[in-house]
């Protein structure tokens, strides 16, 4: 996918350095891609452009898979009304524009054309928020193979697909970016009243994924290749379509999710934002390799 802006969901709401989209997304049973892209700036916006220019995502494209229904794209055959509204105010609120294809993170082959037609088009990929993910909820002896193969092939090597793909048009640009994993804090505890071990064991994976991708990438080569930065974001119990068939299926972990955190209260998909465009922007320029935790001290007690 790709689009004109920031954000792993990025949807309505203002950002403070007036980001903007620009690409065009795809998913599929694995997941999906979308490219971000920002444009000339508002006039109103000049100031506060000029005032925090360190999250400024001006004239940059970044792909975001998995966000078809809290980010910028998913699985889906079409995205939902949250990304058909966000698609409808990239332009007028945020200067840019967002766009949406279909995709499988599974598909190898289909992920690294379609993050090489997203690059080909502006001559540059500056980074990508992998964000597609399932989960399986039940004890691990009734886990069977094909369970597990489901939500490792989309929430590890989907991931890993994914960084992969965006990551070689980086290096062929030289683009200097980010690249950020979405992780959870899943992949540091065992969540009381959510029985998915393989879901957890998939998120700690990705953690420790993300420190050998920034190893990997980090420093710049004679050639001017590299300098990409990968960084994990880590959130607690947030109330999208996900969660909302985790909780059907596990109808008291509502009430003891809220009591385990120390606002005692789930989170809502637009308080990721702020945390996607600082891991997005140069605001994070010397953070590789790490977590952001964001779970409301659910992992604090």
């Amino acid at each position: 996918v790709s689009a004109h802006y920031p954000h792993v969901s990025f949807t309505p709401g203002p950002f403070l350095a007036k980001p903007v989209l620009a690409a065009k997304p795809t998913t599929e049973a694995g997941g999906g891609i979308s490219t971000i892209q920002e444009n000339l700036p508002h006039s109103s916006g000049q100031q506060n452009r000029s005032r925090f220019r360190e999250f400024d995502l001006q004239n940059k494209v970044f792909a975001v898979t998995g966000g078809g229904r809290v980010y910028c794209l998913d699985r889906l055959a079409e995205p939902d009304d949250e990304f058909t509204a966000a698609q409808k105010r990239a332009d007028p609120e945020f200067g840019g524009s967002l766009h949406y294809q279909r995709i499988d993170v599974r598909d190898v082959k289909n992920v690294n054309e379609t993050m090489a037609g997203i690059a080909a088009k502006s001559n540059r990929l500056d980074g990508l928020i992998a964000a597609a993910g399932v989960n399986h909820v039940g004890s691990a002896i009734d886990h069977t193979p094909a369970d597990i193969d489901d939500v490792m092939s989309i929430n590890y090597t989907g991931v890993f697909t994914a960084a992969t793909a965006a990551a070689a048009q980086m290096l062929h640009w030289k683009s200097r970016g980010s690249i950020v994993l979405v992780s959870s804090m899943s992949g540091l505890i065992a969540n009381k009243g959510m029985v998915s071990p393989v879901y957890n064991s998939s998120k700690a994976a990705v953690l420790q994924l993300g420190r050998s991708l920034a190893m990997e990438w980090g420093r710049i080569d004679e050639e001017g290749r590299g300098g990409i930065r990968v960084n994990c974001l880590c959130p607690g119990h947030i109330v999208t379509p996900m969660v909302k068939q985790t909780l059907r299926e596990c109808p008291d972990a509502e009430e003891l999710w809220q009591a385990e955190n120390m606002l005692g209260r789930l989170s809502k998909p637009k308080e990721f934002r702020g945390a996607a465009l600082f891991l997005l922007s140069e605001a994070s320029s010397f953070m590789t390799g790490s977590p952001l935790v964001i779970d409301g001290g659910h992992t604090a007690w």
